[in-house]
């Protein structure tokens, strides 16, 4: 009975590692909301990274994380560096790509409590009245993260994050 028991959990176990193995190579996480304001006058609060302590979620969830900023001021080769707690960890991101007003793409390496390397991207759309701004991430996704994506649903996590982001920026953008 027993050698069963085990044979059948080895069994769903291996179905489960090869159901894992089905699963994407890569993730993508986005968000986007309508802003009334023109392009021009938000793109600067994405492009600088001293300007995101008045928007990021993040920057709220740790008041004595410690920020670095070295590289340009802002924009293409901007870098900003946090240390935090457990709730934002310690990574780096730096401005790949600036393009006002319409994109700013950002090389993001997260060190702690995890190793990962993505990219952030901010794209603004003008419309008549107003921009849509989408927030973006994309990345690769190791067999390890694929695990823990089963039981962890990190779009719906980030998502919420972003959500918090792109709303905070509209109510700045708009006054």
């Amino acid at each position: 009975m027993f050698k069963t028991v085990v044979l059948m959990g080895l069994v769903a176990l291996a179905a489960l590692l090869l159901y894992v193995a089905t699963k994407p190579d890569t993730f993508r996480i986005q968000r986007s909301i309508s802003i009334k304001a023109p392009a021009e006058h938000i793109f600067p609060l994405i492009n600088d990274f001293h300007r995101w302590v008045s928007w990021s979620p993040y920057e709220t969830k740790d008041p004595a994380m410690k920020r670095t900023y070295s590289g340009a001021a802002k924009g293409k080769t901007s870098v900003y560096e946090w240390d935090g707690d457990r709730n934002v960890g310690k990574g780096r991101m730096e401005i790949a790509e600036s393009s006002p007003p319409s994109k700013v793409a950002i090389k993001l390496d997260f060190i702690q409590p995890f190793e990962a390397h993505n990219i952030a991207e901010f794209t603004l759309e003008a419309g008549t009245d107003s921009t849509t701004v989408t927030w973006s991430m994309h990345g690769p996704l190791p067999y390890l993260t694929k695990v823990i994506h089963l039981f962890f649903n990190m779009d719906t996590m980030i998502g919420k994050d972003f959500e918090a982001g792109l709303a905070n920026l509209k109510s700045i953008a708009e006054t």
